[in-house]
């Protein structure tokens, strides 16, 4: 038995070393999981640290906590303003792109390896889904802004398409340990998983809501430990009325990110902490639970189905779940490449080791591989090809990190505004706007540049407005407008 000091110990410094390599991954511009990984391996049964674990059931167990945290975090920090004018193709991609690349993937695996048509399917549904934490870190450790709409729509992506990518690859399980089940026996289970995971994520996030503002605690720090309990109990609810509890905690997450409630800021840095936490936590454990001697063998298969995975399934997939979107060619080829891999694929790969599937380690160990390849050849060339395709937009200083301290409980933030041709902005001077008392345009970006406004400048329909707001003045912003008295257009 290891003594408890010791083992306090060995964690608080696998911690501190995770923290340290998500300093050194934003001056190399890869993803911060890849070296998390790299430290868990290093301190593993096989590396210099010597720590023998072999534990996939704890593994599971952290990685679907875990992952419930950073998914609630990232519903949080969702803005509903940015992401719903690309609802509809954040929507696709996570759920038809989701199965497109499963099946891809399987049918690749299946032609190249010999697995059965399931065991294939298996893998696919597994690695079928991208990682918007190993994204966004890349983007901003190399100061790279996105044209248009695709970082909301990316941000959407991979925050909601980890529920199906679990749906797939618990069904999948099912239909191998049960054979008898065929695989249209789960279009009906789709359609209640995710129909009650996010029915019951909206109506719990409202309750949410409402306890926190209602319940007047007296000391402060107790709303983060009311936050901190609400995860569990509303992943727990839904998934024992056999709905999907990572649906539910994502939306939960967007409702009360976009509602006012009682010590918000707080609560928003609070959770932002402790996702760093369990990213670095679970990446660490996903590590030590592999042995690198064991990633020798499928190095050449893994580079493979990597390769089919970024270069074919991928873009595929994007390409056809997109086929009637607006979004330009070069959009697309943009989204078809940020699809980094991360934390859910390898957890997810703990279930078949659980459910004593065939070619389970093997699966295990080739998710593992992906996503170390994912991570590494993609993460590392995101801003050449944004820059590659003209879809870098010009950064501004602060854009990402502005804010406002007020002493209010609502919070003063930085929101984009882009006004398109039909709107009542458009051909306005911003004296005659109307703006709620609680907005400040602080600049305008207009084509690849920007301007300082004053109250005589004319809103143009393509403009970008930077918005320092609070909530409530945001929600109000569009009725203002409506009922603003008509303006003589320049």
């Amino acid at each position: 038995m290891i003594p408890f000091e010791l083992l306090m110990l060995g964690c608080a410094i696998l911690l501190l070393l995770g923290i340290l390599a998500s300093k050194l991954s934003s001056r190399l511009g890869i993803p911060a999981m890849v070296l998390f990984l790299v430290v868990g391996m290093l301190a593993g049964s096989e590396g210099a640290g010597g720590i023998h674990f072999d534990n996939p059931l704890m593994v599971q167990s952290f990685g679907v906590l875990a992952l419930a945290y950073i998914l609630f975090a990232g519903g949080l920090d969702t803005s509903w303003r940015s992401v719903s004018p690309v609802l509809r193709e954040g929507m696709l991609l996570s759920t038809i792109g989701v199965g497109l690349t499963a099946l891809l993937v399987g049918w690749f695996v299946h032609l190249v390896l010999g697995f059965s048509w399931y065991e294939g399917l298996l893998l696919g549904a597994i690695v079928s889904s991208t990682d918007a934490a190993a994204v966004f870190a890349v983007l901003r450790s190399r100061n790279v802004n996105l044209k248009g709409q695709l970082k909301p729509l990316l941000e959407l992506e991979s925050g909601s398409n980890d529920p199906m990518a679990v749906f797939l690859t618990i069904g999948l399980i099912s239909l191998i340990t049960s054979p008898s089940s065929g695989l249209l026996s789960l279009a009906p289970l789709l359609i209640w998983q995710m129909g009650v995971g996010a029915v019951a994520g909206y109506l719990l996030g409202r309750g949410a809501v409402l306890v926190v503002n209602r319940l007047q605690l007296e000391y402060e720090g107790l709303y983060s430990v009311l936050t901190l309990s609400l995860v569990p109990l509303i992943y727990g609810l839904v998934t024992l009325a056999k709905g999907n509890g990572f649906m539910a905690v994502y939306v939960a997450g967007i409702l009360m990110g976009n509602s006012a409630f009682v010590q918000k800021k707080t609560l928003l840095r609070f959770h932002d902490g402790l996702a760093w936490l369990m990213q670095i936590a679970m990446f660490l454990v996903l590590g030590l639970q592999v042995f690198p001697s064991h990633l020798v063998p499928v190095i050449g298969i893994g580079l493979v189905v990597a390769a089919f995975l970024m270069l074919v399934a991928r873009p595929l997939s994007v390409m056809l779940a997109l086929s009637f979107s607006p979004l330009s060619l070069r959009d697309k080829g943009l989204i078809s490449w940020v699809g980094l891999r991360g934390a859910a694929p390898i957890v997810l790969a703990t279930f078949p080791l659980l459910a004593g599937v065939h070619n389970a380690e093997m699966i295990f160990n080739l998710v593992f591989f992906i996503v170390l390849t994912s991570a590494l050849l993609q993460g590392s060339t995101i801003p050449v090809v944004a820059r590659w395709l003209g879809l870098e937009a010009v950064s501004a200083a602060g854009q990402a990190a502005v804010k406002h301290e007020s002493d209010s409980m609502f919070d003063s933030e930085l929101s984009v505004v882009t006004v398109n041709a039909n709107s009542v902005l458009a051909g306005r001077q911003i004296v005659d706007l109307c703006l709620p008392p609680g907005v400040l345009i602080v600049y305008i970006q207009r084509g690849d540049g920007h301007l300082v406004p004053n109250g005589n400048t004319v809103v143009m329909a393509g403009d970008r407005l930077h918005l320092l707001a609070d909530g409530v003045s945001l929600a109000t912003i569009d009725q203002e407008m409506e009922n603003c008295p008509a303006a003589t257009k320049s």
